[in-house]
């Protein structure tokens, strides 16, 4: 299995601690990852609450430029209840963003995607989205 899929399966079952507290948001893993070492990790929190990716970045210090994230949905591009998590990431000096599935939602779908590419982060999306995607199908379309 290669490193990319073995810390986005690491998130997606992160991400289920998530419930049933997180909803009516998405339950949603992030894992921060430096030289194959998981360095930090967050779930999304009761509604109003952080976001998987900022729990992740909050328990962070230092230089996080050689750091990839493993976010199981895509983060958020825009403000609600909570900061954007794209601008997050993109604030927090990380290179690399690694995404299972888009989120569906018409306030996002791509647009945090675009977001960091903007800022030449490199993404990639698809990482075990077999996967990531039935565990979330229950839980899309209703926040």
């Amino acid at each position: 299995m290669d490193y990319d899929k073995k810390f986005m399966l690491q998130a997606l079952k992160l991400s289920q601690s998530a419930l049933p507290q997180c909803q009516p948001n998405p339950p949603v893993g992030c894992v921060l990852v430096r030289d194959e070492q998981v360095i930090s990790q967050g779930y999304t929190q009761k509604i109003g609450g952080n976001h998987a990716e900022i729990e992740a970045l909050n328990a962070c210090v230092g230089d996080l430029s050689t750091v990839t994230a493993y976010v199981t949905l895509e983060p958020c591009s825009f403000v609600g209840r909570t900061p954007a998590c794209a601008s997050a990431l993109v604030k927090s000096g990380i290179k690399r963003v690694v995404v299972a599935c888009l989120d569906p939602d018409p306030r996002n779908s791509g647009k945090g995607i675009q977001m960091l590419m903007n800022k030449r982060i490199e993404v990639d999306i698809g990482v075990a989205s077999k996967e990531v995607s039935e565990f979330l199908k229950p839980y899309l379309g209703r926040s």
